[in-house]
């Protein structure tokens, strides 16, 4: 059990990118870490680099409500809390498919996995911070740039990223009795498996193809560690980090 002394994170999402980078990045901070994704090989890959002998590793599918009812009471047998859940699973779904061609299998995995996933951790993680002693924890949600502007040919990702946005303002506001502060973070190109095909070439607004520029993704976790660290008496309420040249701002 947790002495409370000791922050306890979940971290979906946590085999690969901005999850991994994030778990790395908390326990290098002290924190005890849960490690939740479909793929266990590649959560032990994580546990491993972050070097951490108490990491928790939890095979999750988010978008199954009994999966996440099992990683949080897991969470609450192997620490006895929960401080802060980075609710980072997504995915983009398939790349360069016309709207009008999107079948709606792929339109539903996608806001399955981005929102209704989501949306399960999120409660479970306010289900528990309300109930423990000391009562009150952090949720940081895993936005886009997407949760501002689209991309061509991405509208199930960007429908899920904004409806990301409505979330975290109703977790912040449902949270605010129990000390429980809801917060986003949104990404902008940061250097990925996901964001390969930017560094080769990536379709633009105006139908060009075009480089983009990424960044480290250790700049994103450790500002997410940052807003995790605040007292819940302070919250970043967004968060934009992203690449500084990267076709965002103005006209690109």
């Amino acid at each position: 059990m947790n002495d409370v002394q000791t922050k306890v994170a979940v971290v979906t999402g946590a085999g690969s990118g901005i999850g991994r980078a994030v778990a790395v990045e908390l326990v290098r901070g002290g924190w005890s870490v849960a490690l939740a994704g479909r793929r266990v090989e590649a959560l032990e890959e994580t546990a491993s680099l972050a070097k951490s002998a108490d990491a928790l590793i939890v095979r999750t599918d988010v978008a199954r409500e009994e999966d996440v009812a099992a990683l949080f009471d897991a969470v609450h047998s192997r620490f006895g809390r929960v401080d802060l859940l980075f609710n980072n699973a997504g995915t983009f779904g398939p790349g360069g498919v016309p709207l009008e061609d999107l079948s709606y299998d792929a339109w539903r995995h996608v806001v399955d996995t981005n929102l209704n996933g989501a949306f399960l951790c999120a409660q479970a993680a306010f289900r528990a911070m309300k109930a423990q002693s000391p009562q009150g924890g952090r949720i940081v949600n895993n936005g886009s740039i997407s949760a501002h502007v689209p991309r061509p040919h991405s509208i199930a990702y960007t429908a899920t990223k904004h409806a990301m946005t409505g979330l975290t303002k109703s977790l912040s506001l449902d949270g605010r009795p129990y000390r429980i502060a809801a917060s986003q973070i949104d990404i902008g190109n940061a250097a990925t498996d996901m964001t390969e095909r930017m560094q080769t070439g990536i379709l633009q607004a105006n139908g060009a193809m075009a480089v983009e520029p990424v960044m480290d993704v250790a700049d994103v976790a450790r500002t997410v560690r940052h807003m995790a660290e605040l007292p819940l008496e302070a919250n970043v309420q967004f968060a934009t980090v992203m690449a500084t040249n990267m076709p965002y701002i103005g006209r690109g």
